[in-house]
């Protein structure tokens, strides 16, 4: 049965952290799990912020939609055989492999080719001469602009108003026969299955049980980022959750799919786990990409996510970034990147030799660990 605080105990423990004690300390003195500490923190930190604006909120939708946009583009760059430069009919026939993958903006911004030239290029059937063959063709190519800047959102009725609004006079039904032929629906008709789609998919299968019985059963990872001499560093991690162990590491200047790829492989190739394993992240759009997914799926390894906007459910990560920069990053001025990076590396070597954890009952990650292969040896 799930043990029970009362509101007091709640109330101290968050006094006794304002007053400067460390989680640690906390655990210790008052006999409550480090998990729960951190829920009532956050739960504080949520309920003493100051509710954002409606202008600060659009201002991050805007920019998180720019992020997307060029993180979408880089993949698109790496996928195609050919650059800016490169002939309009190459960048055509590239761009053509990858129609339906990506919006139409995206696939022509990033080779900078014309958008109606694209469209031309996939819908205009050159073998057909008649009038009406061509009147079909250039309401394909409206047809298929229009939907395509909406969001895919505007059906059969919206588009006819849209067209129209235009000068082209042409029918409902007509509009709607051709959005048949080109497999056009509005995805308004399938919200619902797509939204129920993406749950199943992004399952969390640790639900906060941050003990498992045997080491490379759970393993967790995340991204942080620390500003150094005006450029953003990624830090990705791979810790192994039975001991607290970092298994892995890489730093990089983007936080980009390759960085948690590379780490994760680092890691397997470290540890080369023999049952089952299960992978637990954050919904983070390089932890969900289809490179990275493929990936694991090929290894057999089970992806488990954090629910939206539910940090603690990724916390013991969170928890290592943390000490890791009020114990080591944030203490030192580095006059080198090199000098950066070997702080890193000491770092994790102090972490998982040297340091005491709590959850390891004040054992070392790497003591912890030996304990559990010398009696597995034993048996």
């Amino acid at each position: 049965m799930k043990q029970q605080y009362t509101k007091e105990q709640k109330h101290q423990c968050i006094a006794a952290h304002q007053s400067g004690r460390s989680v640690a300390d906390l655990v210790k003195d008052f006999a409550i799990p480090r998990s729960t500490i951190y829920h009532w923190l956050k739960q504080e930190e949520i309920a003493s912020a100051p509710l954002p604006t409606e202008v600060s909120l659009r201002n991050y939708q805007v920019l998180e939609q720019k992020v997307e946009r060029m993180a979408g583009i880089i993949e698109i760059l790496k996928t195609v055989d050919c650059n800016v430069s490169s002939p309009l009919q190459e960048k055509l026939n590239n761009l053509e492999r990858l129609y339906g993958q990506y919006s139409v903006h995206m696939l022509c911004e990033a080779l900078d080719v014309p958008r109606g030239t694209f469209y031309n290029h996939i819908l205009r059937n050159k073998r057909d001469n008649t009038w009406y063959a061509k009147r079909k063709e250039e309401l394909r190519i409206q047809i298929q602009q229009i939907y395509d800047d909406n969001r895919q959102i505007f059906g059969a009725q919206k588009i006819t108003a849209t067209l129209k609004e235009r000068g082209i006079r042409v029918s409902e039904n007509m509009v709607s026969q051709l959005m048949r032929d080109m497999g056009l629906v509005s995805i308004r008709m399938g919200a619902k299955s797509n939204y129920d789609k993406e749950q199943r998919i992004c399952k969390n299968h640790v639900n906060q049980q941050f003990n498992p019985t045997r080491p490379d059963e759970i393993w967790v990872s995340d991204v942080t980022y620390f500003r150094f001499n005006n450029k953003n560093f990624y830090i990705c991690v791979v810790m192994d959750l039975f001991a607290r162990r970092v298994i892995a590491y890489r730093v990089g200047r983007k936080n980009s799919t390759q960085l948690v790829k590379s780490t994760f492989k680092l890691a397997y190739m470290e540890r080369n786990p023999k049952n089952d394993l299960i992978f637990h992240t954050d919904r983070g759009s390089n932890y969900r990409s289809h490179a990275f997914c493929s990936y694991l799926a090929s290894l057999h390894v089970i992806q488990s996510f954090s629910r939206a906007h539910v940090p603690y459910d990724n916390s013991v990560v969170e928890s290592f970034f943390s000490n890791l920069k009020r114990e080591e990053l944030y203490r030192t001025k580095f006059r080198s990147e090199n000098e950066f990076r070997t702080a890193i590396d000491n770092y994790i070597i102090f972490y998982n030799e040297h340091r005491p954890h709590a959850s390891n009952s004040y054992k070392t990650p790497m003591k912890k660990e030996k304990e559990y292969f010398d009696k597995q040896s034993k048996q």
